[in-house]
């Protein structure tokens, strides 16, 4: 087994790690940089090193990283999601030097992560794609014409993309000839190549994704979908598991394709295979070569605790479970709790946390870094906290989720909280009927009144009351 892990992220998953860490035996050692030297996943890792004054620059530098888990007697490193999670060049130089990647082989995370021989391996597979563009474009001329051949909406992709950028949707020749630059630049700017591919836009669609687990010895299984079809602009805010809307003949198709494509690129470790889904027809979309934000819902559903699992695959073990093994019992939300003013175009809201209450009873779990006092750096992802809940029926997992959002308390920062509550009553979604459209088709949710919790207008009366007392 595995002894000492350097964990290579920050927030509310090194917390996670460092927790399934604990629970194995096996000592954890955090990293971090200066805004998050008061972070809880420094307070609670067996050990805590700094990577300097820069927010950024040290949790995406690959060489300085594997050189800190040798000096500091780690034999594996944890990626997390986010930063080098899905980077091939830092999975190598773990290979290179004798320190497990806790992940998939380098060469599968590069092959999943370039979009085109994604979409390559899953045809060959027998794994069905959308139709497109077979490689990358040479070209706005090739662009323009597979297009006009494939016909309109159709999606420019970066070929190294992911979470939701260099990706532009075009309606007609007009807006392709205008956002082929922009999704170069951005494709540049942000992943360091130029490189994209086209593929038929899907209108509408479910956004399926399936949870995978693989091991060394080639056994490969599926812990059933998320659905991840609630998202504003290509990023997910709730996440359900299962999805209330297939049947169980779509489900095991689709767990099956799942499974088909894992073994295909001789998948190793946790990761999600996504789909798209319109009608009967179902379509590969891609691969995400590391743990999910989401992989809670479906550790609540099936009860199978996914980080121990990557853990114990990374220390070369046969995978705790046969296929037959695995059941689901239940629906899990999972709520984004998102540190922005939905009423302000969902702006960002960085600042200290003055009060924080996590909700609690049957069936809920929070997964979270932050604390009263706590201040929300401004440099990285706005999601603060992620909100769980579990219950028997579809109904009863509404339910609870309302009340869990009703119960929590965080002030100081302003959070996407009471707009989940407007999308659990609304009939559509509480009927288990939604789609990618579902966000931008309902404004009318962001037209609610900021509630104020008895508690904060306790506070407020005792100001008042004070101030008018001369304390």
């Amino acid at each position: 087994m595995l002894k000492k892990v350097l964990i290579a992220n920050r927030g509310e998953i090194a917390v996670r790690i460092v927790r399934a860490c604990a629970e194995m035996g096996v000592r954890s050692v955090a990293i971090y940089t200066e805004p998050d030297r008061y972070g809880l996943h420094v307070k609670r890792a067996d050990e805590a090193y700094s990577l300097g004054e820069d927010p950024i620059a040290g949790y995406l530098d690959p060489a300085r990283i594997v050189n800190l888990a040798l000096e500091t007697g780690c034999d594996a490193i944890h990626p997390g999601y986010g930063f080098l999670s899905e980077n091939a060049r830092f999975a190598q130089l773990c290979e290179q030097h004798g320190v497990t990647f806790i992940g998939p082989k380098s060469d599968v995370i590069h092959k999943m992560g370039d979009k085109t021989q994604a979409r390559d391996s899953m045809r060959a597979a027998g794994v069905p794609i959308t139709p497109g563009s077979e490689g990358n474009l040479a070209d706005l001329d090739e662009a323009l014409k597979l297009a006009e051949e494939i016909g309109y909406p159709v999606m420019l992709k970066a070929t190294s993309g992911g979470g939701g950028r260099g990706i532009r949707r075009c309606d007609s020749a007009e807006e392709l000839k205008t956002q082929y630059p922009r999704v170069i630049s951005e494709a540049t700017k942000a992943f360091g190549s130029a490189e994209v591919f086209m593929e038929k836009c899907i209108v509408n669609p479910r956004h399926i994704e399936v949870q995978i687990l693989g091991d060394s010895q080639g056994n490969a299984i599926h812990l059933f979908e998320r659905d991840c079809s609630i998202q504003r602009r290509n990023q997910k805010l709730i996440e359900i598991a299962p999805s209330p809307q297939l049947t169980p003949e779509q489900r095991q198709y689709i767990g099956g394709l799942a499974v088909k494509a894992a073994k295909a690129v001789g998948y190793e470790n946790a990761g999600t295979v996504e789909f798209l889904l319109t009608g009967n027809e179902v379509y590969f979309m891609e691969m995400n070569t590391r743990v999910q934000v989401e992989h809670t819902i479906t550790e609540a559903i099936t009860g199978v605790d996914i980080v121990r699992e990557q853990l114990r695959i990374a220390a070369g073990l046969p995978l705790s479970y046969r296929q037959e093994d695995i059941s689901y019992r239940g629906y899990a939300l999972q709520f984004r709790i998102n540190a922005e003013d939905p009423k302000n175009d969902f702006l960002p809201s960085f600042g200290r946390v003055t009060h924080y209450y996590a909700p609690g009873g049957p069936g809920v779990r929070v997964d979270t870094a932050i604390y009263t006092g706590y201040e929300i750096p401004p440099y990285y992802d706005s999601m603060c906290l992620k909100l769980v809940v579990w219950a028997l029926t579809w109904d009863e997992v509404i339910a609870r989720g309302k009340r869990a959002l009703d119960d929590m308390r965080l002030h100081g920062i302003t959070t996407t909280a009471n707009y989940y509550q407007q999308i659990l009553d609304h009939p559509d979604f509480r009927a288990g009927k939604f789609d990618t459209s579902f966000v931008p088709s309902h404004p009318e949710l962001l037209n609610y009144s900021k509630k104020r919790h008895p508690s904060a207008v306790a506070l407020a009366i005792a100001a008042t009351i004070a101030a008018h007392a001369g304390w």
